[in-house]
C-alpha cells in the first residue's frame, strides 16, 4: 500500500476508534499521566526525557494529549500533534475537565507544522511511528524541529513481536512469521479499501532511520513486565510480557552545534 493510503486509512480508523479507545484505556493513561507503554513504565519514574522545566517539548501522535499534558505539570511548554481530529477533540475535553490547556494541532507526522530547531525535546509514546509507511520521514522531521543537543524519545511495539500472533494468550507465544518480513499489516473495509495499517521495522531499521536523520542513539529501553501488573491490553499480557519484550523505547540526541 502507498504512504498516502496508510495516512487515509489510519486517520479514518482513529477518528472512528477514538471514543472506544479513550473509554477503555483512559483510566490507565490518566488525564495527566505519561505512560510509555502497556507495561506501565511511567515517565515520572523513568525520566527518559530528563528535567523538562522551561523546555519546549513536542509530542508526536499525542492522541488525547495525556503525556504532553503531564509535561505541562512538570513546567514544560508542551505541544501535541495528532493525525486524528477525534483524538484531539478528546484532548480538548480533558482540557476542560482538568483546567490544563494543552496546545494541539492536527498534522501528519511526516510534515510537522513547526519551524526548524523549535523544540528542546520531541517524544512519542506509541504515537504515529508504527502507523506511518515512511517512518524515516518522521525521524527526519523530529531531527529538523529539534534544537542542537535536543532529545528524541519514542516507544513502539518491540519488533520481535512481529514474529508472533497478536494474541495475549498461549497462542501468542509461538513464532509464526519471519522477523525480517516487512510486509505491513493491513485491514480492509467492505469495499476493499485499506481501513487500518501498521508497518514493521526491525531494531536495525530503527537505528538506521535515526542515524540517517542525523541523530545519535543514546539508549534502547526494553521495559520488563512488572510484578503485580495484571492488565491485558490487546496482545500485551502478563503471560507474554514475562517471556518476551513488548515495547522498545529509543532515545536519541541531535548533535550539539
Amino acid at each position: 500500500m502507498s504512504a498516502e493510503q496508510s495516512v487515509r486509512a489510519n486517520r479514518r480508523w482513529w477518528d472512528g476508534a477514538a471514543d472506544e479507545y479513550q473509554a477503555e484505556h483512559g483510566e490507565f493513561l490518566r488525564d495527566t499521566g505519561f505512560v510509555w507503554c502497556p507495561e506501565g513504565l511511567d515517565e515520572a519514574d523513568a525520566r527518559l526525557l530528563g528535567d523538562v522545566r522551561g523546555k519546549r517539548v513536542l509530542e508526536i501522535g499525542c492522541g488525547a494529549g495525556q503525556c504532553a499534558r503531564w509535561l505541562v505539570t512538570q513546567g514544560a511548554r508542551a505541544v501535541g500533534v495528532d493525525l486524528s481530529y477525534r483524538q484531539l477533540q478528546h484532548s480538548r475535553r480533558i482540557d476542560l475537565d482538568t483546567g490544563l490547556r494543552l496546545p494541539v494541532a492536527a498534522a501528519d507526522a511526516r510534515a510537522l507544522p513547526f519551524a526548524d530547531e523549535s523544540f528542546d525535546a520531541v517524544c512519542s509514546a506509541y504515537g504515529a511511528i508504527p502507523f506511518v509507511a515512511d517512518s524515516a520521514a518522521v525521524m527526519r522531521e523530529a531531527a529538523r524541529v529539534l534544537r542542537p543537543g535536543g532529545l528524541f524519545v519514542f516507544s513502539v511495539t518491540h519488533p520481535i513481536r512481529w514474529s508472533f500472533p497478536d494474541d495475549p494468550g498461549p497462542h501468542g507465544l509461538t513464532a509464526t512469521r519471519p522477523y525480517f518480513d516487512r510486509t505491513p499489516y493491513v485491514e480492509f473495509d467492505e469495499d476493499g479499501e485499506p481501513a487500518y495499517a501498521e508497518h514493521h521495522r526491525t531494531l536495525g531499521d530503527r537505528v538506521a532511520e535515526l542515524t540517517a536523520a542525523g541523530l545519535v542513539l543514546t539508549a534502547l529501553t526494553e521495559p520488563e513486565w512488572p510484578e503485580g501488573h495484571d492488565r491485558v491490553w490487546g496482545a500485551w499480557s502478563p503471560l507474554r510480557g514475562r517471556l518476551i519484550p513488548g515495547t522498545a523505547i529509543f532515545s536519541a540526541r541531535k548533535p550539539a552545534a
